[in-house]
């Protein structure tokens, strides 16, 4: 559990201290037990509604909450997965392919964390390299050849930043794709599931439809880094993440973000399958609006375009 989660987990170990106590005495104990889990709900709901935006971070961050490829596995009728950039390599770090999400057929990509440390280091984290974002150009490219709608799932700190990803042209990378973004005229869907972090996340977030859930972020620059650079010390942290106004609600308030997707009580780590619904439900929604809409690069063009004008 999370530090701001103290009070909840001493109401979760006093319930499970009391499952453990013999049979005789379980009438009293069950209606103990049901008088600690009536509030212990209350208070997870009450703490949830009232998040810090480095609360938040916290949150967006922690592995338990679903990734990309939880989403996948879930959502889709049928998956191929498509690998490779056709330049260097294949890039862990983003999962891709096509197949049925609902009976229609679409383009799915998302930055891949991974769960433990096993599988954080072979996605890198969800950190993408120039492969990565030149993989989700070459299958733009591919989705609009076949008029396939395209759907992002967002989860990245950033993109990778190590030297040999700017050898192999990281910011080329990345500008080519936002380009490919704005140029393919078939609809893009994308949902900031967890950490939005930089342009590797704009990367994948230049749509027509921008979600986020209740509890994700999305930022030019991580706190940590902002206060490195405005305050010369990462302690600032907190202070950085309430200036930078980067969780979902202040984003739809910008209008950088079209749509609010809420997490269950407790947040999405608590309820994975419910979420990977309500994010589905979502995208179905959306993929239905939009089958009969045309001009749908235009439509980018003009949603960036005017991005920032009224704040």
């Amino acid at each position: 559990m999370l530090d701001f989660e103290n009070h909840i987990k001493e109401l979760k170990d006093r319930i499970e201290g009391l499952k453990t106590l013999p049979a005789p005495l379980s009438l009293k104990i069950n209606e103990e037990i049901q008088k600690l889990e009536k509030k212990y709900h209350k208070s997870l709901s009450d703490l949830y509604s009232n998040l810090s935006p480095w609360d938040k971070v916290q949150v967006a961050r922690l592995p338990e909450r679903p990734k990309a490829r939880d989403y996948i596995s879930t959502m889709m009728d049928t998956f191929v997965p498509l690998s490779g950039d056709r330049v260097f390599s294949e890039d862990h770090a983003v999962i891709s392919g096509m197949g049925l999400f609902k009976g229609i057929p679409i383009m799915i990509m998302g930055h891949e964390k991974g769960h433990d440390t096993t599988t954080r280091i072979h996605h890198h984290f969800g950190m993408a390299s120039p492969e990565g974002y030149r993989k989700a150009q070459r299958l733009m490219v591919l989705a609009e050849r076949f008029r396939l709608p395209v759907v992002f799932l967002v989860d990245t700190p950033g993109a990778a930043a190590g030297t040999q990803a700017e050898e192999r042209g990281q910011a080329q990378a990345i500008a080519e794709c936002i380009n490919t973004s704005l140029m393919i005229n078939v609809p893009i869907l994308s949902v900031i599931i967890g950490e939005g972090g930089s342009g590797g996340a704009v990367a994948f977030a230049t749509a027509n439809f921008i979600a986020m859930l209740e509890h994700s972020v999305y930022s030019v620059i991580s706190p940590e880094g902002c206060a490195s650079i405005l305050w010369r010390t990462a302690t600032k942290k907190q202070d950085a993440a309430m200036a930078q106004k980067l969780t979902a609600q202040h984003l739809k308030s910008f209008g950088v973000i079209d749509e609010i997707i809420p997490e269950p009580a407790g947040g999405a780590h608590r309820h994975c399958a419910e979420t990977v619904d309500r994010v589905s439900q979502c995208l179905f929604s959306q993929l239905q609006a939009k089958k009969h809409q045309t001009h749908f690069a235009e439509k980018r063009r003009k949603k960036f375009l005017a991005m920032g004008r009224d704040v």
